[in-house]
């Protein structure tokens, strides 16, 4: 996993902020990771947010979040509700909304869409991530789609069978408002999961772009 901090023991408490752009962005790039988090660190506590959509992609995103957290020792949900496909028109109230919002998150880690993305709302939010949470672990997740903007990552999580096959169930039980799109299924992210592992020397691994570690 990521060297989170040199003095948190593995069994000491875990700040983890998921910070996403749509209500299934951090369940794509990063849903195996976070069930394995929990797994590992019972202790952790998690404040989850996902900055765009109306009612039934807020209700999505609660939901979604509620099942997959529900190893943490605490879980605050944010749905503010921004338009979707608008987040770099909407900065100052987006930077207004994070200043309070997060005001008193101090995480060890954050996972967030990334910079080199091609949704412009992917985007917006990681720029959100790096201005907001100077000095926490930003790992930028990989969220396959049709602008061929797949990344050279630099940091692997390695998954075994059971937590891949977790992951793929929890997306297609909780964005049924996604299963029309072509690219959105199965087969799709078992593919991405499968490369990764290769790459990582092992069957499934998630990748991820940290730009910044402390060792």
């Amino acid at each position: 996993m990521f060297d989170l901090a040199s003095s948190l023991g593995p069994s000491e408490p875990l700040h983890l902020v998921c910070l996403g752009a749509h209500a299934d962005d951090i369940e794509i790039g990063a849903g195996g990771t976070v069930l394995r988090l929990l797994a590992e660190r019972p202790l952790t506590h998690v404040v989850w947010a996902v900055l765009t959509g109306g009612e039934d992609r807020q209700r999505e995103a609660r939901e979604s979040a509620d099942a997959l957290l529900a190893g943490a020792a605490s879980v605050r949900i944010e749905t503010p509700g921004f338009r979707d496909g608008h987040l770099p028109w909407q900065g100052s109230e987006l930077k207004d909304w994070a200043r309070e919002a997060f005001n008193d998150v101090r995480p060890h880690l954050v996972l967030s869409t990334g910079r080199d993305d091609c949704h412009q709302d992917h985007r917006q939010t990681a720029d959100l991530a790096w201005q907001t949470f100077r000095g926490a672990t930003i790992a930028e997740v990989e969220i396959p789609k049709w602008d061929g903007d797949s990344v050279r990552p630099n940091a692997f999580v390695r998954l075994d069978d059971a937590t891949v096959e977790d992951k793929l169930a929890h997306l297609q039980t909780h964005f049924a408002s996604q299963r029309a799109k072509g690219w959105y299924d199965p087969d799709t992210f078992r593919a991405t999961l499968r490369l990764r592992g290769i790459e990582a020397g092992c069957r499934w691994a998630e990748a991820f772009t940290c730009r910044k570690l402390t060792w």
